[in-house]
């Protein structure tokens, strides 16, 4: 039975993650924030785990004040250092470390496979940080794969539950202009991701994303005709920047990436579009 250790267990894509390989056969051990800050039993727990997925980090879509950074920056570089630290300690390395980061370390000005041109802004730096920490893992014994999300769309949680409720009350509509670019990708297709990436253990930086990118309009627009209702209120840019002041970039700078190393590696999604995305999720 292989054992997999997964920080951030308790979110999202940690829980999925977990019903999805524990269904599978797997053993999985969460690594708490008691195990993590305690040395000698992360060391313990990695020393017998084959693989480990790192999830941990506080949420990205909040008010970015300068406290708020901080902890941005710490959840999620401090928690990497310590599970690298930890690898590089034991005898009986894990064979895969899964890292997490994200789409918003590209640029907006095009379409990007994974070797797109970074932005300069504060979440391309907080990403390139945290997967620079990740690659000090690597070593004879231990590969290192790192898993640029796009926005996780499911039905039990992540960005599509908090956006819903507005749509289906027919209150729903753009943001901005709704041209700026929205890199998505169903739950399930991400789950299966990691079962390729994991069984095949392949070493490498990988864009999670849907192959066929979209705009918050063509989200909106999607939204609208599964639920069939009115999508005419468009969220005016200054009333994001109020509530989130520069973490609304997230949702008014969106970058466009496609998933190229999955694709060549002959990995299949099973929702391609966002349309087939939508429609499953909340018909």
């Amino acid at each position: 039975m292989k054992t997999i250790a997964i920080t951030g267990a308790s979110g999202f894509v940690g829980t999925s993650l977990t019903k999805y390989f524990s269904d599978l056969g797997y053993k999985i051990i969460p690594i708490s924030r008691e195990i993590l800050n305690n040395k000698s039993k992360l060391e313990e727990t990695l020393n017998s785990s084959e693989i480990v997925i790192n999830l941990a980090g506080a949420n990205i879509i909040n008010r970015w004040s300068e406290s708020y950074k901080k902890l941005l920056y710490s959840s999620r570089i401090d928690t990497t250092s310590k599970i690298v630290n930890a690898i590089n300690s034991v005898q009986n390395k894990p064979k895969l470390l899964i890292s997490t980061s994200a789409v918003g370390i590209y640029d907006n000005k095009t379409t990007y496979d994974e070797n797109g041109s970074f932005s300069n802004d504060f979440l391309s730096s907080l990403c390139q940080d945290w997967e620079k920490e990740a690659l000090k893992a690597k070593n004879e014994t231990t590969k290192v794969s790192i898993f640029r999300f796009g926005i996780v769309m499911g039905k039990d949680g992540g960005a599509l539950q908090k956006m819903i409720t507005p749509f289906k009350l027919g209150l729903g509509g753009v943001i901005g202009s709704g041209k700026q670019a929205f890199s998505y990708i169903h739950i399930d297709d991400l789950i299966n991701a990691y079962k390729f990436v994991i069984e095949n253990e392949f070493d490498n930086l990988f864009n999670l994303t849907a192959p066929v990118p979209t705009t918050n309009q063509g989200l909106t627009s999607a939204l609208g005709k599964t639920l069939k209702r009115p999508t005419i209120l468009p969220v005016p840019e200054f009333v994001l920047n109020l509530i989130f002041s520069e973490g609304a970039r997230v949702l008014t700078d969106g970058q466009s990436a496609v998933p190229k190393k999955l694709l060549d590696l002959g990995f299949e999604f099973k929702f391609k579009t966002i349309e087939e995305t939508i429609e499953n999720l909340c018909k």
